[in-house]
């Protein structure tokens, strides 16, 4: 029986292996099935997205908005980072099924900038917000982010990720700033941290410095209850002034780790988009310099 189950074992992992390695010339069969799942994950994830985010509020004739100096600037990040991992992620797909780099750049890293960009469509036709010419710039800067380096250094040295933490600040809007822990991660400004992780090794690489490590710099902001709006407005005894908040921090690239295991190198490519929790060093206006042992 145990001489069942370890043959069965081998042939699963020799399954999944074969699965997860990438294409070394261009499989038609895979290449039609990113297409096809990229275009139903965007059609089904845009009309969820209308129904249970714009089917309450009213219709409008498309119109723009400035919304640059709302929220800090942090949803500007926000849609930085997702427009860069969104085409991060079609590239790679397209990379296992053997497609070629100009496929890859072109159809796969631009799968960010068009989704996010038929969400902000989506924006400017409803009363409640408005297309912005500031989340467009933003979503251009990731997909940018992601291009320039693959034409610089056929590499990805430099790295958008996320952190977050919940705040005191979310039981005063939970409408806004979410309810539970799922809706907050998404919504409350005040936890997240966005930070831009590079690799030392990809820039020194004579030195002594293992593979892994990198070095992040993280940008967050803290007491908003609204966009733009004084807090007082919302809660009068919330004595607690907007501010920006800059991180310095270490950090692992886990795809440096050697492995010969597709599985597991698609495993640390995912779970890539997380800062992992490292020594912190703050600095706010508020604050001043503060040190963290452990900063997530």
């Amino acid at each position: 029986m145990s001489l069942l189950l370890a043959i069965s074992n081998c042939v699963a992992q020799s399954g999944l292996q074969s699965f997860f390695k990438p294409s070394d010339t261009l499989n038609i069969k895979r290449q039609k099935a990113v297409f096809v799942s990229e275009a139903a994950f965007s059609a089904i994830s845009l009309v969820g997205l209308n129904q249970l985010w714009y089917a309450d509020y009213p219709r409008s004739n498309f119109h723009f908005i400035n919304d640059n100096q709302e929220w800090l600037q942090m949803d500007k990040a926000g849609h930085v980072f997702s427009a860069y991992h969104i085409g991060r992620l079609g590239s790679e797909m397209l990379q296992w099924s053997g497609s070629g780099t100009k496929q890859q750049l072109i159809y796969g890293a631009g799968l960010g900038f068009a989704f996010l960009t038929a969400v902000e469509v989506l924006d400017g036709f409803s009363s409640e917000w408005g297309a912005s010419t500031g989340d467009v710039i933003a979503n251009a800067s990731g997909t940018a982010l992601y291009v320039s380096q693959e034409l610089l250094w056929k590499e990805q040295r430099i790295t958008p990720k996320f952190s977050f933490h919940t705040t005191r600040f979310a039981q005063y809007r939970p409408e806004v700033l979410g309810s539970n822990f799922s809706e907050q991660i998404l919504k409350d400004y005040n936890g997240q941290t966005y930070w831009l992780s590079a690799n030392l090794k990809s820039f020194f690489k004579e030195a002594k410095i293992p593979k892994i490590l990198n070095i992040a710099i993280g940008y967050g902001a803290d007491g908003m209850l609204t966009g733009k709006d004084e807090n007082s407005v919302i809660i009068s005894d919330l004595n607690q002034p907007k501010s920006r908040q800059f991180y310095l921090s270490l950090d692992l690239d886990l795809t440096k780790i050697e492995t010969k295991s597709h599985f597991l190198k698609t495993f640390f490519s995912v779970f890539s988009v997380l800062k992992i929790p490292a020594p912190t060093i703050e600095y706010s206006a508020n604050e001043g310099v503060r040190a963290h042992l452990l900063y997530f």
